[in-house]
Formats: structure tokens, C-alpha cells, sequence
């Protein structure tokens, strides 16, 4: 919003949006509904399995190492834990990002952010993508079942932001 020194009209001359200026705050935008605040409310519970995922991941430690050993028996020691440690930084990196894009998501949705709906429903695709290529490689069954589960929170949150209601609120409308 641009600012002037335009005059309020009680002479103190304190700054006041320039008249005309596009960037108005909405003010049709009514509380969210229901479905925006399950849905937020869905994108926390993502944030915190995300979460829980992480610290199963590194409790597998000593399997990655094993796993390792036998299928790069050739590597040595050194290079075993190289690549422990990078499958550490790994889980610590990627569920760091994971959990902030799903709390970052869940403040923008509740704020009315359209592009965050958006955006979330991208999110949702992509990870769509990565949970159809990790069900067809191997892997283990824990993580395989908490990869579902935060899938299945996505889903249920970006059909709760999709919701007649919840496209009022995005729109601007109150809706009520």
C-alpha cells in the first residue's frame, strides 16, 4: 500500500492510504468455515505424522547400515557410514522442509490465501506422485503405512479447501 502525505481531515497530518490505492485490505472476508478450519486442522495433523515419520526414520538406523553392508559389501567402512550419514541428513533435511510446508500451509490457508490452496493442491499432487514410485520400489512396511497416512491427510485436507464454503471464503465472500 502506498502512503502520502495526504492530509486525514483533522489536521494532524498523520499518513493515510493514497486515495484510489488498489491494494484496499478485503474486508468482505468473513471468519473461515468449517471446512477451512478441519482442513487446517487436517495440515497440523500432517505436520505432526511428518514428524513422527522422521523420528521412525532414524530410528532405523542400524537396518539402513546393515542393509548397506550387504548390498555394497565392496564399500568400505568409511564409505558405509558416508552414506548413513547422508541418509541421516536426508530424513532430518527433507522432514524439516515437510513439516514446514505443512504448517506454512496451514497459516496461509486460515489466513484465505487462495494461492495457498493452489499451492497446496500442488503439494498434494507431487507427493500423489512420490507415494505411487515409493509403493512400487522396496522399502519397509512402517514407513510405507505412514506414507499412506499422511497421503490420506492431504487428501481429506485438499477436499475440505475445495468445499463449496471453503471457495467463499477464498473468494472473499462471507458466505453467510
Amino acid at each position: 500500500m502506498s502512503y502520502e502525505s495526504y492530509p486525514s481531515g483533522d489536521g494532524a497530518g498523520e499518513f493515510q492510504p493514497f486515495p484510489g490505492d488498489s491494494q484496499m485490505p478485503d474486508q468482505t472476508r468473513g471468519p473461515a468455515p468449517k471446512s477451512v478450519i478441519n482442513a487446517v486442522r487436517l495440515m497440523y495433523a500432517g505436520a505432526a505424522m511428518n514428524a513422527i515419520s522422521v523420528i521412525l526414520a532414524l530410528t532405523s538406523i542400524g537396518s539402513v547400515r546393515s542393509a548397506l553392508k550387504a548390498d555394497k559389501h565392496h564399500y568400505t567402512t568409511s564409505q558405509i557410514n558416508g552414506d548413513v550419514h547422508l541418509f541421516v541428513g536426508t530424513v532430518i533435511i527433507g522432514g524439516l522442509i515437510g513439516i514446514g510446508l505443512w504448517v506454512w500451509m496451514a497459516f496461509m490457508n486460515k489466513a484465505g490465501k487462495n494461492w495457498a490452496r493452489i499451492t497446496g493442491t500442488v503439494f498434494f499432487g507431487i507427493d500423489t506422485l512420490a507415494l505411487a514410485f515409493s509403493l512400487g520400489s522396496a522399502g519397509v512396511a512402517v514407513s510405507r503405512i505412514f506414507t499412506v497416512i499422511i497421503w490420506l491427510i492431504g487428501l481429506g485436507a485438499v477436499i475440505l479447501l475445495w468445499r463449496r464454503e471453503s471457495t467463499a471464503f477464498f473468494k472473499g465472500q462471507s458466505g453467510r
